[in-house]
């Protein structure tokens, strides 16, 4: 049966990726992006800003049966450089607009009978990483309302949050932008080589769809073993 799924920034990277796999499961996405960037015609595209737009109610779906919220950011700097503005601004893309489109996807969600949130944290969270003062900041929260609205909203709604090491995205081109920044990040990693896009989208999907109906309230790390190993 064919199911509507939203995905929040869908145009790019991680987010680009999840539509590819449910659409290829034989889904009906709808993306809101500030530009359609990668999607072809044949995906049904709403501008978006998380960080400045009302969220465009009337173009929702009758029924909604799992949302992704993929912007983020990636901030690295010392802590005596970030100014206030940095935590603010971390803070609207990554937990604000989050809520924002939650709240407006609320009813459609709980119509569906079994709807599903997937967010987005990062592995600087658990594991303390210096420079990253700011999005980790803000991550954390992420975290935070994932269990909290995994509480509040069972059992007509699941929340999940992937937190994800340094993945090769656009976001992430200056951390990964030679041969010799891409070998350094492989070896920071037990598994050996930096995530893709496809590797988290995976696992999104999978949190979205009806395989993980008796998974709520978790904080699942797709990094490559970073969290858990020591090699």
């Amino acid at each position: 049966m064919s199911q509507h799924y939203i995905i929040i920034g869908g145009s790019k990277g991680i987010g680009r990726a999840l539509v590819t796999e449910i659409t290829n499961a034989g889904h009906q996405v709808t993306v809101y992006s500030r530009t359609r960037g990668d999607l072809d015609n044949t995906v049904n595209h709403i501008a978006f800003d998380a960080t400045t737009d009302e969220f465009p109610k009337d173009t929702l779906p009758d029924e909604i049966h799992g949302l992704a919220y993929c912007p983020g950011s990636i901030t690295l700097k010392p802590f005596r450089s970030l100014k206030e503005e940095t935590f603010l601004e971390d803070f609207n893309i990554n937990v604000l607009g989050a809520v924002k489109s939650i709240k407006a996807s609320l009813t459609k969600l709980k119509k569906s009978g079994q709807g599903s949130v997937v967010l987005f944290s990062t592995v600087a969270v658990g594991q303390g990483m210096a420079f990253h003062a700011s999005i980790a900041t803000a991550k954390a929260a992420v975290e935070g309302l994932t269990r909290s609205l995994a509480a509040e909203l069972a059992p007509a709604i699941r929340v999940n949050c992937i937190a994800p090491s340094l993945t090769d995205t656009q976001l992430a081109g200056n951390l990964l932008s030679t041969p010799e920044k891409k070998e350094a990040s492989d070896k920071r990693h037990p598994l050996r080589r930096t995530g893709t896009p496809a590797d988290i989208a995976k696992m999104a999907a999978f949190l979205l769809s009806n395989d993980s109906t008796w998974i709520s309230g978790q904080i699942i790390g797709v990094d490559g073993g970073m969290s858990a190993l020591r090699v």
